[in-house]
């Protein structure tokens, strides 16, 4: 009887065994992460849940404290309004030279393009016929006035600076006029072309100087020939910025 308790037992105790082999094979096999299946260590799986849970977390915003300084910002005038006066000399042709003097109004549209409004008035000499004729006049005072109004487009260019010394520089540059306008002369009104060159300094923002060379350009048909006419002036002006 006792050895046959025994024989159950035994059997019972192997029974067990087994059982608790083949619940543990496949939960060593299955059961396991992924990290120590792919051979990492259970610090390099830490390490690895660490990073991703830094990276996952939002980044610390950092308020700079700068103290803000109020700022004025200055107000700066466009001078596109320039307004002037010259004085030079006329040489009409046919006629001795006679003094010029004039205005001028500019309006800039830009830095390279303007519009300018220009007025002159000089008294004509004798012509080469009364000089050599003695006594003759053909004209009278009245009729001797060349006034002329024109409307040109102008356009700077080749800017630069003029250098007086070593610690005084002033801004200059080159400018072409073009245009149209009106001529009274020899008792008659006369349409112009217009066309020159010029030179400016400018010794401040406000003020300009110029030196400028034009030619007047129109049909006259005085002495019984109908034939163009060069008049050139030439003059000397200043001109003020607003």
């Amino acid at each position: 009887m006792e050895s046959r308790i025994r024989v159950l037992l035994l059997a019972a105790v192997a029974t067990l065994t087994s059982a608790c082999a083949s619940l543990h094979w496949p939960f060593h096999r299955h059961g396991q992460p992924a990290s120590a299946a792919a051979g990492q260590t259970a610090d390099e799986a830490a390490d690895a849940s660490a990073a991703a849970a830094d990276a996952a977390a939002p980044p610390t915003v950092i308020e700079p404290q700068v103290e803000r300084r109020k700022i004025k910002v200055p107000k700066i005038r466009s001078h596109n309004i320039e307004l002037g006066a010259y004085f030079g000399e006329l040489s009409i042709e046919s006629y001795t030279a006679a003094p010029l003097t004039g205005l001028k109004f500019d309006y800039h549209i830009t830095e390279d393009f303007f519009f300018e409004a220009s007025a002159g008035r000089a008294t004509a000499g004798k012509t080469s016929y009364e000089t050599l004729g003695g006594n003759v006049q053909l004209l009278t005072d009245a009729e001797r006035r060349f006034t002329y109004y024109n409307l040109s487009l102008g356009y700077n260019f080749l800017p630069g600076e003029v250098f007086l010394g070593r610690n005084l520089a002033m801004t200059s540059g080159f400018y072409l006029l073009g245009g149209m306008g009106s001529t009274k002369f020899e008792g008659d009104q006369k349409f112009t072309v217009n066309f020159g060159a010029g030179f400016q300094v400018l010794p401040t923002d406000w003020l300009a100087i110029h030196i400028e060379a034009q030619d007047l350009v129109f049909k006259s048909d005085f002495l019984g020939t109908n034939r163009l006419r060069n008049n050139l002036a030439a003059n000397l002006g200043a001109s003020v910025f607003f």
